[in-house]
């Protein structure tokens, strides 16, 4: 898979993507805001780079829904911390602090101000993963345990566009934002990557499987569409 980035006026970085198999031209925005353009693998890069641009409209409106929230003073961050932006005048520099249930950024500047935001937005990160690792192991191992599906291992990382994913193996990773959703959508993702340890494809069989552990699984599939695996607002 051939790829390379070309910056197109009014738009930005945008990532070319050659592809085998690819038909037609095709643009998409990556939950973290990088646009995408795929490509059939005999095509030019050129073709995509005018493809882009003659979309610039439909890419710069979109990109607006990809922008970072402001996170804000006191905010709920996934499942027991709390955001809390603290005034330093004096302060040399931004800094944020991670506690058991508290992230507390340091700063001389205002919370709104972007060098701050990038420091918090990071603190939350490390939040979201230190709750992932210790909250879905334990869910996972739950679930495994109560409904008898074995798997090799778990881990928790940043995925870009998937909640969770499972191994020929039975390696199951799960993305650590997922830790930001209701209860019924985790265990849902943890039912279907546990489901897959049975059933790697997605089959009748495979989803006969999901539905049987979790009553109403279509809705759950429905309604997780509605929520990107980025930073969420509280």
């Amino acid at each position: 898979m051939a790829r390379k980035i070309a910056n197109i006026d009014g738009i930005g970085n945008v990532l070319l993507v050659k592809r085998r198999g690819t038909k037609n031209l095709r643009l998409s925005i990556q939950p973290d805001g990088q646009v995408r353009v795929g490509l059939p693998a005999w095509a030019p890069y050129s073709a995509g780079i005018r493809f882009a641009a003659s979309r610039s409209k439909w890419i710069t409106d979109n990109l607006q829904l990809h922008k970072p929230p402001v996170l804000r003073h006191g905010q709920r961050i996934g499942k027991f911390h709390n955001l809390t932006f603290r005034s330093k005048p004096d302060a040399k520099r931004t800094y944020a602090t991670l506690r058991t249930n508290t992230i507390t950024v340091v700063s001389p500047f205002q919370p709104t101000d972007l060098i701050v935001q990038k420091a918090a937005r990071k603190a939350c990160e490390k939040a979201l993963k230190k709750e992932a690792d210790l909250l879905l192991d334990r869910r996972v191992q739950e679930i495994s345990s109560r409904q008898g599906l074995r798997y090799k291992n778990m881990r928790v990382k940043r995925l870009k566009s998937r909640w969770g994913s499972c191994s020929q193996d039975g390696l199951i990773t799960l993305n650590y934002y997922l830790i930001q959703l209701p209860w019924e959508l985790i265990d849902y993702v943890i039912v279907h990557e546990l489901a897959h340890t049975q059933h790697l494809d997605h089959s009748r069989d495979f989803w006969d499987l999901v539905e049987s552990i979790i009553p109403g699984a279509k809705g759950h599939r429905k309604t997780i569409r509605n929520y990107r695996p980025v930073l969420l607002p509280s």
